[in-house]
């Protein structure tokens, strides 16, 4: 089975608790541990883990705040277009997130938490130019890599357009229109569409939306970071269909 390796306290714990059969190997640096690692050490061995302490030269491959801690853990199987037909079929009112072309590990790890939080029911990335799942995601998603279906499909617009016959409104998020997220209704089905840093929505992925919105900007700034833009549309979703 493929491996990965995980890193950061938070990520390796989350992981540890949800997943403890699908660990491998569980690495502590070495030295005087800090309360979190004590208690991470002491929650694998409840669970039947054992932590082996190596030294802090160990974590060179790692590329980014370890934390002392990494694990190697059994990979997720990717999802793909077949799995996300199988999904809308068990969901009746779907709350989708399509991303085009998000390509920074640390955008998507975010993203993936929010998602996490108010219950988004899939994530839909394209398997070229994207940023996949990797260690760096995983530590920012906090544990909500884990938990989130994260779908890779060949062609976006082309899934786009195959929900879209499932039933699913397309709302893409662009600055060039004068409808704000606030003025759609994002309840029933809905897949919400965000694009890259920088260039935002593809010109074939923003004809294929049904609606566009904006997120309104008083300030200076032109628009917000991805991740950023992404939970103020998914949180007004959460409001919608939540709270009324």
């Amino acid at each position: 089975m493929k491996q990965d390796i995980i890193y950061g306290l938070h990520a390796v714990e989350k992981f540890v608790k949800q997943s403890p059969h699908l660990v491998y190997r569980l690495s502590v640096i070495k030295g005087r541990l800090n309360n979190r690692q004590q208690s991470l050490v002491d929650q694998a061995k409840s669970l039947g883990l054992t932590a082996e302490f190596v030294s802090k030269s160990a974590f060179n491959q790692v590329d980014g705040n370890h934390q002392g801690v990494m694990a190697l853990v059994a990979s997720r199987p990717e999802m793909n277009e077949s799995d996300l037909a199988t999904l809308i079929e068990k969901l009746d009112q779907p709350l989708f997130l399509f991303l085009d072309e998000v390509q920074d590990p640390h955008n998507l790890g975010a993203i993936l938490r929010t998602a996490d939080a108010v219950g988004v029911d899939a994530v839909i990335i394209p398997k070229h130019n994207s940023v996949g799942m990797n260690a760096t995601v995983r530590k920012v998603a906090s544990g909500a890599a884990e938990n989130v279906n994260l779908i890779v499909v060949s062609n976006l617009v082309r899934t786009i357009k195959a929900m879209q016959q499932e039933g699913m409104w397309m709302i893409g998020l662009a600055g060039e229109t004068d409808q704000t997220i606030y003025q759609h209704n994002l309840t029933g089905s809905i897949g919400i569409v965000m694009g890259a840093e920088g260039s935002g929505l593809r010109r074939l992925t923003k004809e294929a939306c049904d609606h566009l919105a904006a997120i309104p900007m008083q300030g200076v700034a032109e628009s917000l970071n991805v991740s950023v833009a992404t939970g103020v549309a998914l949180y007004e979703a959460y409001r919608q269909r939540h709270l009324g």
